[in-house]
C-alpha cells in the first residue's frame, strides 16, 4: 500500500512512464494517485450473501464464505459445516462487510471460540479481531491497528468528518450529511469537500440510484469511528443534529404523501428506515431529547402504516404516548396521530384489546375539537373496523353511516365510496347479502385508488383488496362458487402486486382461506395458509397469525386429522385472548363444534354450538346463523335418542328457512343435504328428492366443489 507516501509514488509513477512508455506500473493504495495516465480498478470486498440467502450450496458459492470457511480449517481442520453453520458464517460475513482482513481474523478466532461464541461478541470486534499473521506488518496484526493506519493519514477535517458521518446507522445522502457533520468551525461546503476526499480513500462508500447518490460506511468504519466520536465529546451533539433532520425529513414527507403517488414517496422515504430507528433510539435515552422523538414518531407513522410495520409502530407510539402522558408540553395534533396510529397498530398485533376503543375515540374527540375532518374520517373508520371485530354490528353500521355522511363533504370522491364498503361488509356480516353485494360492487365499479392521499395510510389497506374479500365471500354464499373462487384468487394476485403485507393478509384471511375451504379446495388452502403465516411472522401482525392458526386447524380436520385439528383451533382461541376477540373466535366455532362431535365429545359440541348460535343472535352477525343451526342439527343426530331425529329436522328446516331469507344459496344446499339424508335414512326417499334436487337445479356453476358433488352424490342415491 502507498497512501501514507502517495505523493512521491505519483512522482515516481508519473517518471517512469515518461522515461520508458513500455513500462507498467502496479499500485495499491486508498486512494488515487491523481497521476497522468492513471487507470482506476476499484477492489471492492468480498462477496457477501443477501440476508435471506438460506440455501447453503447457494451460501458456499460466495467468495467471503468460502475465504472463512477456509482459514477456519486452515487453524482447525476438524471445523464441520451445515446449514447452521454456513448461515452464521454468512451472517458474520456480512457484519464485516467482507473485508479479507476482518474475515480471516474472525475465522482464526472462530476455531477457538465456536461459532456461536464469535457471532456474540462482534459487537466489539476491535477487541476480539486480534491476532493476525506473526510475519504480516504491523497495520495487519489486528483490525483496529488496520483502521488505525487509515486514520492517522487523514487531515483533521478528515478525521472530524469521518467521526460525525457516524452517527448514520445506513445510508445517507449529501443533504444530510452536510446538515450533520457542519458546524462553525466546519462549513457545508467544506463537509463537501471531505466526504468527496473521504469517498476517494475508500473510507466513505458510495451507492448510486436513478434519483440521488448515496453514501454509508462499512459497519467496521462506521464502529471504528463511532468509537472516536464518543472520544472526541461530540456524540450528543452530533445525534442531535441527525435526529432534527430526520424529524424535519419525515414532517415533510408527512405533508408530502397527500400530493405525490406512493411509489415515488416510498422510494424517497422508504430507505431511511435505518435512520429514523437510530434517530428516535438517541430523541428517548437519557441523554436525548423526548420532544423530538415525539414528533418524529407522529411524523413517521405513515411510513411505517405503508411498510405494515405494525409492531414497530405500536412500540414506538406507545414510547411517545407515555412521554406525553408524563407531562411535557403538548401538541394536542400530533396527540391525535399517535392515538389513531396506536389504535390501528393495537388491531393487527394484539387483536380486539380493550384499548382499541379509547384509543380511537380520543383520536376522534381531538379531531372534532380541531375540526380535522381528514383524521375525523380515520377514526370513525377505525371505530367501525373495532366494532366490528368486536360483535358490535348495529354500532359499526351506525359508524358506517357517519362516515358516509362525513365523507360527502370531502374533496377525495373515494371516500364516499369506501363508506359503501363499509356498509357493505356490515350487511353483510348481518346477513343481508343482497344489499352486502349492491354496495360493495358499486364500491368496485366506481373506485379510482386516488394519486395521492394513499389510503393504505389513511385506512390501512388497499380498499378494493378488502373489498373484494368481502365479495368473494357473498358470491360463494349467493351460489356461485366459481366465480367467488376466481375473486378470492385474483384479489390474493392483486395483493401481492400492491407489495402491501397489511392488504395481502387481509386478502388471504377474510377471502381466499375461508372460500377455498367453502368450494373444498384444500391444496389452495394450504398454500393460502402458509402464506398467511408466512407475512403475518415476518411482519409481526399477531392477528392474522391467530387467524391462521384456526385456518390451519380447519384445514387438518377436513383432511380427516381431528385430533390436530382440534389442537390447532384451541390454540388459535388461545393466542389472542381466546374468546374476546370475536370476529375470530366465532368464525371457527362451528368446526370446533363438529370436531368435537366427532371426537365423542357430543356435549362439549354442543356447547361450542350453542354459544355460536348465541353470539350471533346477541351480536346480529347472521350471516352464518343457517350453518350454525345445521351443524346442531347434525350434533342431535350424533347424540342420539328418541328425540333426536324430529329435533335434528326442525333445525335443518331453521336453517332452510334462514339462508332462503339471506339469499344464501350455498347455505341452503347444505342445509338441505343434511335434511335429504335424514329423510332418507326414515325412508322418506321422495320427499328427500323433491326437497334436495330443486335446490341443487338452482346452480348454474361449481359442479366440482365440495358440497355441490357431496349433493349430486346424495341425489343418485336417492334415484
Amino acid at each position: 500500500n502507498c497512501e501514507h507516501v502517495i505523493d512521491a509514488a505519483a512522482r515516481m509513477a508519473e517518471a517512469l512512464l515518461r522515461a520508458d512508455p513500455a513500462v507498467y506500473v502496479i499500485a495499491t493504495s486508498r486512494e488515487p494517485l491523481k497521476s497522468e495516465g492513471e487507470w482506476i480498478h476499484p477492489v471492492p470486498p468480498l462477496a457477501i450473501p443477501a440476508g435471506d440467502a438460506e440455501d447453503q450450496v447457494d451460501l458456499l458459492r460466495y467468495s467471503a464464505v468460502r475465504l472463512f470457511l477456509d482459514r477456519a480449517r486452515a487453524a482447525e481442520p476438524h471445523f464441520a459445516t451445515d446449514g447452521r453453520v454456513a448461515a452464521m458464517v454468512a451472517a458474520i460475513c456480512r457484519r464485516l462487510d467482507g473485508i479479507p482482513l476482518a474475515i480471516e481474523l474472525a475465522a482464526a478466532r472462530a476455531a477457538s471460540l465456536g461459532i456461536e461464541e464469535l457471532a456474540a461478541r462482534l459487537g466489539d470486534r476491535f477487541q476480539l479481531l486480534t491476532g493476525g499473521r506473526r510475519t504480516a506488518l504491523p497495520r495487519h496484526q489486528t483490525l483496529r491497528a488496520t483502521l488505525d493506519w487509515s486514520y492517522e493519514l487523514l487531515s483533521e477535517p478528515e478525521r472530524v468528518v469521518l467521526r460525525r458521518l457516524s452517527v448514520f446507522a445506513a445510508t445517507f445522502v449529501l443533504e444530510a450529511a452536510a446538515a450533520v457533520a457542519a458546524d462553525p468551525e466546519i462549513v457545508r461546503s467544506e463537509v463537501v469537500d471531505v466526504l468527496s476526499n473521504l469517498v476517494a480513500k475508500s473510507l466513505v462508500s458510495t451507492e448510486s440510484n436513478s434519483r440521488t447518490e448515496r453514501y454509508r460506511l462499512l459497519d467496521t468504519t462506521r464502529a471504528y469511528a463511532l468509537e472516536k466520536l464518543g472520544q472526541s465529546g461530540e456524540l450528543d451533539a452530533v445525534a442531535r443534529r441527525h435526529a432534527e433532520f430526520y424529524r424535519d425529513l419525515f414532517e415533510r414527507a408527512e405533508t408530502e404523501w397527500e400530493t405525490r403517488p406512493t411509489t415515488e414517496w416510498l422510494a424517497d422515504y422508504g430507505w431511511r428506515l435505518d435512520n429514523l430507528r437510530s434517530a428516535l433510539g438517541w430523541a428517548f435515552s437519557p441523554n436525548g431529547d423526548s420532544m423530538i422523538g415525539v414528533a418524529l414518531t407522529a411524523a413517521a407513522v405513515p411510513l411505517w402504516m405503508h411498510l405494515s410495520l405494525m409492531e414497530e409502530c405500536r412500540g414506538r407510539v406507545e414510547r411517545a404516548l407515555a412521554t406525553l402522558g408524563a407531562g411535557a408540553n403538548r401538541d394536542v395534533r400530533r396527540e391525535m396521530k399517535l392515538h389513531g396510529a396506536l389504535a390501528a397498530s393495537l388491531m393487527y398485533t394484539r387483536g380486539t384489546v380493550p384499548e382499541i376503543g379509547p384509543a380511537w375515540t380520543k383520536a376522534l374527540e381531538i379531531a372534532e375539537s380541531l375540526d380535522e375532518r381528514e383524521y375525523q374520517l380515520r377514526a370513525l373508520w377505525g371505530l367501525w373496523s373495532h366494532q366490528i371485530s368486536t360483535g358490535q354490528y348495529r354500532l359499526a353500521l351506525g359508524l358506517a353511516h357517519r362516515f358516509c355522511t362525513l365523507a360527502a363533504q370531502s374533496t377525495d370522491p373515494a371516500d364516499q365510496l369506501i363508506g359503501d364498503r363499509m356498509i357493505g361488509a356490515t350487511q353483510h356480516c348481518r346477513g343481508d347479502q343482497p344489499s352486502a353485494r349492491h354496495h360493495i360492487e358499486r364500491m368496485l365499479t366506481r373506485y379510482t385508488a386516488p394519486d395521492h392521499r394513499s389510503h393504505v395510510i389513511r385506512f390501512h389497506t388497499d380498499q378494493r383488496v378488502t373489498a373484494r374479500a368481502f365479495l368473494a365471500r357473498i358470491l360463494w354464499l349467493q351460489g356461485f362458487p366459481d366465480q367467488a373462487m376466481r375473486t378470492a384468487e385474483r384479489n390474493v394476485e392483486a395483493a401481492r402486486a400492491a407489495d402491501h403485507a397489511l392488504s395481502l393478509c387481509y386478502a388471504l384471511a377474510q377471502g381466499a382461506c375461508p372460500v377455498a375451504l367453502y368450494v373444498g379446495d384444500l391444496p389452495a388452502v394450504e398454500l393460502y395458509v402458509g402464506m398467511l403465516f408466512d407475512h403475518a411472522a415476518r411482519y409481526g401482525l399477531g392477528l392474522w397469525r391467530a387467524w391462521g392458526r384456526g385456518f390451519e386447524g380447519v384445514l387438518a380436520v377436513r383432511r380427516g386429522d381431528d385430533i390436530k385439528g382440534l389442537r390447532l383451533l384451541r390454540a388459535g382461541f388461545d393466542e389472542l385472548g381466546g374468546a374476546n376477540s370475536h370476529l375470530r373466535y366465532i368464525s371457527f366455532l362451528g368446526t370446533l363444534a363438529r370436531t368435537l362431535g366427532r371426537l365423542g365429545q357430543v356435549d362439549a359440541g354442543f356447547a361450542a354450538i350453542e354459544e355460536a348460535l348465541d353470539r350471533s343472535n346477541r351480536t346480529e352477525e347472521l350471516w352464518r346463523i343457517a350453518e350454525f343451526l345445521r351443524i346442531k342439527g347434525e350434533l342431535l343426530l350424533l347424540r342420539g335418542g328418541a328425540a333426536s331425529a324430529p329435533a335434528a329436522e326442525d333445525h335443518f328446516r331453521q336453517a332452510l328457512d334462514w339462508a332462503r331469507r339471506q339469499g344464501a344459496l350455498s347455505w341452503e344446499l347444505r342445509a338441505a343435504t343434511s335434511l335429504a339424508r335424514l329423510l332418507r335414512d326414515q325412508g322418506r326417499t321422495a320427499d328427500a328428492s323433491a326437497l334436495l334436487q330443486p335446490v341443487y337445479d338452482r346452480f348454474t356453476e361449481g359442479f366440482d366443489t365440495a358440497d355441490l358433488k357431496t349433493a349430486k352424490a346424495l341425489l343418485d342415491t336417492l334415484q
